[in-house]
């Protein structure tokens, strides 16, 4: 076992700290709101020489991204962190990131887009990426905002990935919050995430590439589309290596999913980030009471957890999807359409029920994530379940 410390910290500290562990060659960045704080610590490792990293300062997220092609493209490790509109700014650099399989590593600060301006808590800038290419990590606590940030290196630079990875963490909620935190000696994470070597690296003139070419009409576009949808497939089982290797190394548990209370469960709640404390908290409480209550945290949204999520719900009777983003239009928000689409082939069918929840950072009362269990209760016992979408705790 790595000789591991004990601290209380934020979010973005240990992020910042995981980042300054894993040595990037580049880091460029632009600071917005609750990012700022990654960026703003991790120049102060640079400024003081504790990493030996480039870091760039950019005039836009749009620029920060750009800067990491670049650097990653020439065969630098690369780490930046965004949030939001800044999310929102790198659109374009997002898909040409993946499409040029660099594996560059971002955190992502989850925060609420605008209109109207709010810079707290919800899931609509990721979710605004989700099929961008990117392997998508997602933390409940600030330790595991620490342990994604790490892992997150060896899945992207592994050869049979070669992709890029966002590791969110939940904007003030668990960015700013100070929890308790193991961090890992720096030799140990060392060790884990290796010495980058770089396969197709722009630079090396022995071996030409090219980066960023055209494909037209009979160019090889729509197999380099195949190729990345490979790539993310294979995703799955680097992703569960990488995490059993760091869980023996940590002593951490990870898994694509993880679940509470699901071997006799008859009701159960997915959920994404940092809302899972709450919902095991009355999870826990109802168990008491006699409810046979469950819990499913999906920890990697990228590539989507199909199979895990169909297998953990078998002999549940009702489920309840939180979504904390809107898909205006769809049948429902994206977690729930991917786990309803994960539940079509399965031998059961039950219902599932979405509940639109804490956007702009609105109060996830304990008493809503109760209402919620008591719905599933009532449709299992056989009241007809609520037609559509549930805005839950909305005036």
């Amino acid at each position: 076992m790595p000789t591991q410390k004990t601290v209380a910290a934020t979010g973005n500290t240990v992020v910042a700290e995981a980042m300054r562990q894993c040595a990037p060659d580049v880091v460029a960045a632009y600071p917005i709101t609750p990012q700022t704080t990654i960026v703003e610590e991790f120049a102060a490792f640079v400024a003081k020489g504790r990493v030996h990293t480039e870091y760039v300062t950019v005039e836009s997220e749009h620029s920060a991204m750009s800067a990491c092609v670049g650097a990653s493209a020439a065969g630098a490790r690369v780490m930046t962190a965004t949030s939001s509109q800044g999310l929102a700014l790198m659109w374009e650099e997002l898909h040409i990131a993946a499409g040029m399989r660099l594996p560059i590593v971002m955190a992502n600060a989850n925060r609420a887009l605008s209109a109207p301006i709010n810079i707290h808590c919800d899931h609509s800038d990721i979710m605004g990426a989700r099929d961008t290419g990117w392997v998508m990590l997602f933390a409940e606590t600030a330790q595991e905002a620490y342990d994604n940030t790490i892992m997150a290196v060896r899945v992207a630079e592994n050869d049979d990935v070669l992709l890029p990875v966002m590791s969110t963490l939940d904007g003030f909620i668990t960015t700013h919050s100070i929890d308790r935190v193991e961090l890992m000696d720096d030799e140990s994470v060392s060790a884990f995430v290796g010495e980058y070597v770089p396969k197709y690296p722009l630079l090396d003139l022995e071996n030409p590439v090219t980066h960023g070419s055209f494909a037209g009409l009979d160019g090889p576009f729509f197999e380099f589309k195949k190729a990345q949808r490979e790539a993310i497939e294979r995703s799955r089982k680097v992703i569960n290596d990488v995490g059993a290797e760091f869980s023996k190394l940590s002593g951490r548990p990870f898994g694509m999913i993880e679940t509470w209370g699901m071997e006799d469960a008859e009701v159960a709640i997915i959920v994404l980030g940092s809302t899972a404390g709450n919902v095991r908290h009355v999870a826990r409480g109802l168990r008491d009471a006699g409810m046979k209550a469950g819990v499913v945290k999906v920890r990697c949204f990228r590539p989507f957890p199909f199979a895990e999520i169909a297998e953990a719900l078998l002999g549940v009777k009702a489920v309840a999807v939180m979504d904390r983003a809107e898909s205006f239009g769809a049948e429902g928000g994206p977690l729930f359409l991917e786990v309803r689409s994960a539940l079509y082939d399965s031998s059961e069918r039950m219902p599932v029920i979405d509940y639109i929840y804490g956007l702009g950072g609105s109060d996830v009362k304990l008493e809503l994530i109760e209402s919620v269990y008591k719905d599933l209760t009532d449709i299992a016992s056989g009241v007809e379940a609520p037609a559509g979408l549930v805005y839950l705790g909305t005036r």
